[in-house]
C-alpha cells in the first residue's frame, strides 16, 4: 500500500488488546553497533548517485547492501582490485523494448517492456516479470539487484534478473491479457531460454499470463522447455509454488523465534496485503499454530481478532483471482471492522508480516509497533520497510528480517520447478514443502552465521547482506573480469 492512503491524521482505531500470556512476554536485544560505510564501497556508492540520482529505490537497495558489508571489504582487498563493487552495481544487460497491442475496442496501446539481467554470476538469470503502472527501469534495477543476493542464500544455481512493464492489468480481460503477453514475448524470446535467462511470475503475473506468455514462447522457438516458470501445473509448473514465497515467509519466522526461545504458537500476526503471499503467509502462520489479524489493500486494512482461518482463507483466492485490489468486501462478507485509507501496523501484534509494496511500513509504523509490544517483523514484500524504519525496530531491539532473506521462499522453488523440467518429474506437494523448508532453515543458518561471524550477532540484515554478497563476490573473482 503507497504511502498517500494513509489518512492524513492517523487516528489509532478502537482495537482492544488482549493481556499477553507469559510466554509472549517481549525480549529485547541490545542492538550491535552498525558498521560505518567501509571508503571503497562509500566511493562507489557516491558515484552511483551522482550518475543516476534519479533512481531512488535502486539507491536505497545499493546503500542497504554496501552498509553491511563492510568488514567484508576490510578483510577482502582483493575486491577493490578487481572493481567487484563497480561490476556489482552494473547490470550485465538492460533490454527495454515497446510493446504494442490492441484492446478489446479496437484501440492500439504502446508499453514499456523490460528485462534486467542483473547477474549471471551463480547461474541463469532468474526473477519475476512485474505488469503493473508503477514499473520503471528504476524499480526493476532494485528488484534485480536484490534478486541477485536472494538467490544466491538460496544455495541454488540462480543468477539475478528482473523484468516487467508499466501495464496496468486491473480490469483487463482475457483476450487483452493474450494479446499483451503475446506482443511482450515477441521480443523477450530473444534473450530468454532455460539455461539463459528465466523469468517468473510478480505482481500482475500469474498462471494465467505465464501460460500467453510461454505459448508464444513456444511458438517462436518451436521448443516446450524450462524457460519460465510459475507455470500451470499440467504443463511443467510445480507443486505449491503460489502458495511458496507465504509459505517460506512463515518458515523464516519459525526458525527466528525458535532461535529466540519461542515458537508461532499462540502468536497474533498482522499481514499487510492480500495476495499471494499474504495467502501463503496466513495458510502456513494457521498451521505452525499462529493467528493472522489483519489484511489490507489499497483501500485500507480489515481487523479480525478470530484470525484469518478457514472459508476466509479460501475468499482471499477468490478476490485474488477475481481482480480485486479492495479488502472492504472482505470486512463486508465475514463482518469484520474495516478501516478505510490506513495500514495495519496500529493493531497490536506479536509478529508483523509486510507483504504489499515497497516502503510500506515507515517510522511511524514502527514506533506504533513497538508501542504495541512486537517483538518481531518480517518483510514477506521487497524492501516493504524504509531504512528509517529498520533502524527504529532494530535499536528497539525487535528481530528484524530482510524480504532478500525471508522471502526467497518463491524463487526456490522456481528453482525446484527449473530441477523438475529438467529431470521430466513432477514432485508431489510434500517433497516440494520439504525442500522448500529445508531451504528456508538453510538460509537462516547463512544469515546467523554471517553475522556472528563479522561481530553482528542477531542481525538479519548485516547477515543475509554478507551472506549473499560473499557468495557472489566469490563467484565473480574466480571467473574473472567479466
Amino acid at each position: 500500500m503507497s504511502s498517500d492512503t494513509r489518512a492524513a491524521t492517523p487516528q489509532r482505531p478502537a482495537i482492544a488488546r488482549s493481556p499477553m500470556r507469559p510466554a509472549q512476554r517481549r525480549s529485547r536485544r541490545e542492538p550491535s553497533p552498525q558498521p560505518s560505510l567501509q571508503p571503497y564501497a562509500a566511493r562507489v556508492l557516491a558515484d552511483l548517485r551522482g550518475r543516476v540520482p534519479w533512481e531512488k529505490e535502486f539507491l536505497q537497495a545499493v546503500e542497504e547492501v554496501f552498509s553491511s558489508i563492510s568488514p567484508v571489504l576490510e578483510q577482502n582487498p582483493q575486491y577493490e582490485g578487481a572493481s567487484i563493487l563497480e561490476r556489482i552495481v552494473e547490470p550485465e544487460r538492460v533490454i527495454a523494448f515497446r510493446v504494442v497491442w490492441t484492446d478489446d475496442q479496437n484501440q492500439v496501446n504502446v508499453n514499456r517492456g523490460y528485462r534486467i539481467q542483473f547477474s549471471s554470476a551463480l547461474g541463469p538469470y532468474k526473477g519475476g516479470t512485474r505488469f503493473h503502472a508503477s514499473v520503471s527501469l528504476s524499480s526493476l534495477k532494485f528488484l534485480g539487484f536484490e534478486q541477485t543476493f536472494k538467490n544466491a542464500l538460496t544455495g541454488l544455481s540462480l543468477g539475478g534478473g528482473k523484468g516487467g512493464s508499466d501495464l496496468s492489468f486491473r480490469g483487463r480481460s482475457d483476450a487483452e491479457m493474450m494479446r499483451f503477453c503475446q506482443s511482450y514475448m515477441s521480443e523477450l524470446f530473444r534473450h530468454i531460454g532455460p539455461e539463459t535467462d528465466v523469468p517468473a511470475g510478480d505482481i500482475g503475473v500469474g498462471t494465467r499470463e505465464i501460460g500467453y506468455l510461454f505459448g508464444q514462447y513456444k511458438r517462436l522457438t518451436r521448443n516446450f522447455d524450462g524457460a519460465l516458470t510459475g507455470k500451470a501445473l499440467e504443463w511443467g509448473g510445480s507443486r505449491l509454488r503460489p502458495e511458496a514465497t507465504g509459505y517460506g515467509v512463515a518458515y523464516f519466522v519459525e526458525e527466528m523465534l525458535r532461535d529466540a526461545g519461542e515458537s508461532l504458537e499462540g502468536k497474533t500476526v498482522a499481514v499487510s496485503g492480500f495476495g499471494n503471499v499474504a495467502w501463503g503467509v496466513v495458510q502456513k502462520v494457521t498451521e505452525l499454530g499462529g493467528s493472522v489479524v489483519t489484511l489490507s489493500g489499497p483501500d485500507g486494512f480489515v481487523y479480525d481478532p478470530d484470525g484469518v482461518r478457514g472459508d476466509k482463507v479460501d475468499y482471499m483466492r477468490t478476490m485474488r483471482l477475481g481482480g480485486r485490489d479492495a479488502v472492504q468486501q472482505f470486512g463486508e462478507r465475514f463482518g469484520v471492522e474495516f478501516h478505510p485509507g490506513r495500514r495495519p501496523w496500529v493493531v497490536p501484534c506479536d509478529v508483523a508480516i509486510p507483504c504489499a509494496i515497497e516502503n510500506e511500513l515507515d517510522e511511524g509504523d514502527a514506533e506504533m509497533l513497538l508501542k504495541n509490544g512486537c517483538r518481531c517483523v518480517v518483510e514477506g514484500a521487497n524492501m516493504p520497510t524504509t531504512r528509517e524504519a529498520v533502524r527504529t525496530l532494530q535499536e528497539g531491539g525487535v528481530l528484524f528480517a530482510p524480504g532478500k532473506a525471508a522471502n526467497a521462499g518463491g524463487v526456490a522453488v522456481s528453482g525446484l520447478e527449473m530441477a523438475q523440467n529438467r529431470s521430466g518429474e513432477s514432485w508431489s506437494a510434500e517433497r516440494v514443502d520439504a525442500a522448500l523448508r529445508a531451504i528456508m532453515t538453510r538460509i537462516h543458518e547463512i544469515c546467523t552465521g554471517a553475522a556472528e561471524c563479522y561481530g553482528h550477532p542477531g542481525d538479519y540484515v548485516i547477515g543475509a547482506n554478507i551472506g549473499g554478497f560473499s557468495r557472489v563476490a566469490e563467484a565473480m573473482m574466480s571467473q574473472g573480469a567479466v
